[in-house]
């Protein structure tokens, strides 16, 4: 299966209408968002339409810049999948997650943002295929080096704890596009552009 993974659209619909084009050109069968679709918890109007027009199904966890309720809303008005502390299965992929962060307007704490994994983590631990959905980097990585101290200990735990074949975040818009490993665990930090992963 063809993924695409992004984040940090920050309200801008016309970054939608482009990922939308590109996932269907690609075959993409499965958007991951990984939080920040608004700005300060602005409009969220033509972020997730343009890929639910488009066929694609989508998976989301919340940013920093939007409380875990605007996920939760998306989900239901769009028929999507919010990962916060949650999983999805599609054949022998798992999907599990937990969005906002550790800093910022939507803070949530590292002993809660660990346990959302563990929960998530529990729907998905049969799988063949593990993906870890993140809207904050690990800590002690390249990623949190552009911006010290702005990594998740917790992300990191999850990572150590449950060894996912990949884990994708975003939330450092200077870290856009790095990928690093820690153990057998791929790490992207995706950003606005995306990545267009075969799994």
């Amino acid at each position: 299966m063809k993924i695409l993974a992004t984040g940090c659209m920050h309200s801008d619909s016309r970054l939608a209408e482009e990922l939308a084009k590109r996932a269907k050109k690609e075959g993409v069968e499965l958007v991951l968002i990984c939080g920040d679709l608004t700005r300060s918890n602005t409009s969220t109007e033509g972020l997730i339409g343009p890929f639910k027009k488009l066929g694609l199904d989508v998976a989301l966890v919340p940013g920093n810049h939007e409380p875990p309720a605007v996920a939760d809303f998306l989900a239901e008005a769009y028929d999507i999948k919010n990962l916060h502390g949650s999983s999805l299965k599609i054949g022998e992929v798992g999907f599990f997650g937990c969005g906002a962060a550790n800093i910022g307007i939507h803070r949530i704490e590292d002993t809660e943002s660990y346990l959302l994994f563990y929960r998530g983590f529990k729907g998905i631990k049969d799988a063949s295929k593990k993906i870890m959905v993140s809207h904050i980097p690990p800590s002690g990585t390249l990623m949190e080096k552009l911006v010290p101290g702005s990594g998740s200990d917790a992300v990191r735990n999850a990572i150590e704890k449950f060894q996912p074949d990949l884990m994708f975040c975003s939330h450092l818009h200077e870290a856009e596009g790095i990928e690093e490993n820690i153990g057998k665990t791929r790490v992207i930090n995706v950003g606005r552009k995306g990545k267009i992963l075969e799994i």
